[in-house]
């Protein structure tokens, strides 16, 4: 069942939006070769305490940290460790999320660290406009698999490979809810969208190949062929007039650059 929002609690999805992307911001601020993804665990965790939130992803289903932190070919849902340090040439992905009085954000960005490469380069900026050319669709009315066909579309004229194992998903008073949300589809099927939903749409694109495998910890997700991969996502909620961007950090406006 997709759950309709009241006007309550998508102020207190805004409020759990806004700590997310602080948080956001925070880690984006210290990525730099040399550092650890623990210690950028540590500090998106500190930011979201410190703002009277708890972090949505520590714990859920066994997670062990705050955020993830998914580096070069792992898709989604690495494991901050000490021994994992960023080098020069790296991307990195990060997912995080805030739970305020029992509401929840959730955004992902994929990083530079130090210089990177064009194709890396091209593989982030083609991933987050594929957010937005999705996110057109997301207007009263519209199929929900409108959002999904844009997605593909725009990543397709690319060239590049769209995880199909993992999907967006509702959000709300649960971190995961009804409906699923594929970067793929048929437009003009599923569910109809309505003034009130909240959503996390959030593409998962691949230099290479779309399969993924999940490692032996039971959560970090690779690419099959070891290419590269990045990640954006962002919590919406559907307007009388189109949508909200939840999740924005500092800077950040609601429409594509």
């Amino acid at each position: 069942m997709i759950v309709i929002k009241s006007n309550r609690e998508i102020e207190l999805m805004r409020e759990a939006g806004r700590i997310t992307a602080l948080a956001h911001q925070k880690v984006a601020e210290a990525i730099v070769p040399g550092i650890s993804t623990f210690e950028l665990d540590r500090i998106a965790e500190n930011v979201i305490r410190e703002n009277g939130a708890l972090p949505s992803f520590k714990g859920y289903g066994g997670f062990p940290a705050s955020i993830c932190a998914s580096i070069n070919h792992v898709v989604i849902h690495g494991i901050p460790k000490k021994n994992m340090i960023l080098k020069h040439g790296d991307i990195i992905s990060i997912d995080i999320g805030a739970c305020y009085k029992g509401y929840h954000g959730d955004s992902a960005r994929t990083h530079a660290v130090g210089k990177i490469s064009k194709e890396k380069e091209d593989l982030i900026r083609v991933t987050r406009e594929s957010f937005y050319k999705g996110i057109a669709f997301a207007k009263p009315n519209h199929h929900l698999s409108d959002i999904s066909h844009a997605i593909e579309s725009y990543v397709k004229m690319h060239g590049y490979g769209i995880v199909r194992d993992f999907t967006g998903h509702g959000v709300g008073s649960n971190l995961h809810e009804d409906p699923a949300i594929p970067n793929y589809g048929v437009e003009g099927t599923g569910p109809l969208l309505k003034v009130g939903m909240t959503l996390a749409i959030e593409p998962m694109v691949t230099i290479g190949k779309p399969q993924v495998k999940i490692l032996g910890d039971g959560w970090t997700t690779v690419t099959v062929d070891g290419s590269d991969s990045a990640h954006y996502e962002n919590t919406i909620v559907i307007t009388e007039d189109g949508c909200e961007i939840l999740t924005l950090e500092e800077g950040e406006t609601n429409v594509e650059k």
